[in-house]
């Protein structure tokens, strides 16, 4: 059988506080005399909260070198999982109100992700996102300061947080700046809110990649329009699942959106909550959700092309995917379909998951 770290990825779906090394939050956690819960097998929101705002309060209050190793580990992760590119989500706004001291966070963060990933072979780049719940002058705030580094490490911008309680009008003045600044529109919607959600991503918002977009399934006009117009689903299977967006790994609809011709790529969203990297959602994928090795070599492929790396990582990297194809293996046809367990994070309710989501 294929390994799958040897298959080159991108990570297009982290968000860069979220994917926090567990054993990194308990150190940074213990300098300021907090003790985080467990990071596995949550049954409560109380749980996921505690353990996301030490996260966020440790790298946002703490000195620059937090933030600096948090983007060294995450860059790492990705190196060890076989990633060739990532591109973690970030909202600089939430360190400093003042633009251009954001602007400095967010220099910091490029500077270091990039000198990281030189070192291992990972390209770098940034999404930077606006908050739902939050002011939408926020978002066009946010949205400048992407632009005035469209050139130089950004080269996405999103939309984070419950789509069905904050709908995307409001926030059509920040996509349009992001998008004369040639930046890949890619904000959440199909998570917690259904089909018309994807669709007003596209509609108001130029959508061009979606995080999650994973409730489409439920529409098979839209899954046509998604396949006819190349739009990219950033899918988070295991997310899914903790939050209650699909009822089991089983039940997930990723194999019937690439059955539908529509583009998918896979990624962790927020390791630190959920449990899995991304090499471990490709496993998942491979043995949960029965995907072919040609299957998840079409989902890496997609990864590369619909990121904002440079050129000469995509052509590389799609090389030495055909190349991986051509090695001999077993998983051709359909795996066994074996039961994966993920962490149980069973028993949220619907307002616990949203709140969750505004949080990120």
């Amino acid at each position: 059988m294929r390994s799958l770290d040897h298959l080159p990825k991108a990570h297009l779906h982290l968000h860069l506080e979220g994917a926090m090394r567990p054993a990194t939050l308990a150190e940074l956690a213990g300098e300021r005399g907090e003790r985080p819960p467990d990071s596995g097998g949550f049954t409560s929101f109380e749980d996921f909260g505690a353990l996301y705002g030490i996260a966020a309060r440790v790298v946002r209050e703490g000195p620059r070198r937090n933030l600096l190793r948090l983007v060294r580990e995450v860059v790492e992760d990705a190196a060890a999982d076989g990633a060739v590119w990532i591109e973690p989500h970030l909202n600089p706004l939430t360190y400093e109100d003042d633009p251009d001291a954001a602007l400095d966070v967010l220099d910091a963060v490029i500077d270091e992700g990039r000198r990281t990933g030189a070192r291992l072979g990972v390209g770098f780049g940034i999404l930077v996102f606006a908050r739902r719940n939050a002011d939408p002058s926020e978002a066009v705030l946010a949205a400048r300061l992407a632009a005035r580094r469209s050139d130089n490490g950004v080269v996405g911008f999103g939309l984070a947080g419950d789509e069905a309680r904050h709908p995307p009008e409001p926030f059509a003045e920040a996509f349009a700046i992001a998008r004369d600044a040639g930046l890949i529109p890619a904000p959440h919607a199909g998570e917690f809110a259904g089909p018309a959600s994807v669709r007003a991503a596209l509609d108001v918002l130029g959508a061009r990649r979606i995080a999650h977009g994973v409730r489409a399934v439920e529409d098979p006009a839209l899954l046509a329009r998604l396949a006819a117009e190349g739009i990219v689903l950033d899918v988070c299977p295991t997310s899914n699942v903790a939050l209650g967006v699909v009822a089991s790994l089983a039940a997930h609809p990723l194999p019937r959106l690439l059955e539908a011709g529509v583009r998918c790529t896979l990624n962790a969203d927020d390791p630190l909550l959920f449990g899995p990297g991304l090499l471990q959602e490709y496993e998942t994928a491979r043995t949960a959700l029965a995907l072919t090795d040609p299957q998840l070599a079409t989902v890496a492929r997609t990864s590369l092309e619909a990121s904002g790396a440079p050129r000469a990582i995509v052509e590389d990297a799609v090389t030495r995917i055909d190349a991986w194809l051509d090695i001999p293996g077993q998983a051709t046809a359909p795996p066994t379909q074996q039961a994966c367990r993920p962490p149980d994070h069973k028993g949220l309710s619907a307002t616990a998951s949203q709140r969750l989501r505004d949080n990120l």
